[in-house]
């Protein structure tokens, strides 16, 4: 084959296998031609020549569903770095050179990570790069993982209590768990709470499916003890508030209390365990410079040494 149809064969490549993971990733055809600026009869075509210049196929086709077959998941695994490498090249190479100047960092990360947690890196890295477009989405727990493996997100920063083997943790700082009561409540007049005496309140909780609650239920559950839960409320700011007019108690981590709150805060370290938040990030991503820079400056604001916690989407 002579140069001139070798190197129309590998731009050609490039182009296939652009479209191949475009399609793996979105679950459809029909979308991923829209994200790639194709009609869909474009990329059907293009996967069709590429499984007939590798000799393979890459589907199953079962009517409108796509199941990779094994040969496409090994060959997805392959492309996928490679197509992210080339896309995102001039951002690299810019970033080598010290001019991060441009892109986008999409982070998502629970109400109470951004507001305790977050603003001081968020602070410094739109300071040093204004023209990066950084979105912060409010997700956590399942649905953040969800936008994390579907890259619709480049990282999560929270906290995680069980870690899925295709993720990635890195604790970055840890809070200390706390009982907080209205001023005047009978618990704040004891030199000493135990957990038998919380279990005789109303407590309340963020949403059962975060992480705080299923603590609790875990750590009652190993001293024989049951707790009531009379109000369900997302975020730490509301659920201060209604522990302050007096409708609760409630188990929170200690990120939240400024002080300032008409609360008592009695520590539960002898129950609980510290609380860390940290970066999550799904095995084999390619990181962006953009994220890998954020990530950079979150490690600096908590005093995390470069070296000291490296953190690898690959390992």
């Amino acid at each position: 084959m002579n140069t001139e149809k070798q190197s129309y064969y590998k731009n050609n490549r490039l182009k296939q296998m652009r479209a191949f993971c475009e399609v793996v990733h979105t679950g459809s055809i029909t979308v991923a031609a829209q994200k790639l600026f194709l009609s869909q009869p474009s990329v059907t075509l293009q996967i069709q020549a590429m499984e007939r210049e590798l000799g393979v196929t890459v589907f199953e086709r079962r009517g409108p569903v796509l199941k990779l077959t094994p040969d496409g998941e090994t060959l997805y695994t392959l492309a996928k770095p490679l197509v992210e490498g080339i896309d995102s090249l001039e951002e690299n190479f810019a970033a080598q050179h010290g001019k991060l100047d441009s892109g986008e960092l999409n982070i998502g990360a629970g109400e109470s990570t951004i507001l305790y947690i977050l603003p001081e890196a968020v602070r410094r890295f739109v300071t040093a790069h204004p023209r990066i477009q950084l979105k912060i989405h409010n997700e956590t727990g399942r649905d953040g993982l969800k936008m994390l493996r579907n890259d619709e997100i480049d990282l999560v920063v929270g906290s995680m209590l069980d870690v899925p083997d295709d993720i990635t943790y890195q604790p970055v700082v840890t809070f200390d768990p706390a009982l907080i009561v209205p001023l005047g409540h009978p618990l704040a007049k004891l030199s000493e709470v135990t957990l038998e005496d919380i279990s005789q309140y109303g407590l309340i909780l963020p949403p059962r499916h975060l992480s705080t609650w299923r603590m609790v239920k875990y750590v009652f559950q190993q001293n024989n003890l049951t707790f009531t839960v009379t109000l369900e409320a997302g975020g730490w700011e509301v659920i201060k508030k209604y522990v302050e007019l007096g409708m609760g108690i409630s188990i929170v981590t200690d990120i939240c209390l400024t002080g300032s709150e008409k609360l008592v805060r009695i520590p539960l370290t002898q129950y609980f365990p510290q609380r860390g938040y940290g970066l999550v990030l799904r095995k084999g991503r390619f990181l962006s410079p953009q994220a890998r820079r954020f990530v950079e400056i979150l490690n600096e604001v908590y005093g995390i040494k470069p070296g000291a916690a490296e953190l690898s989407a690959r390992d």
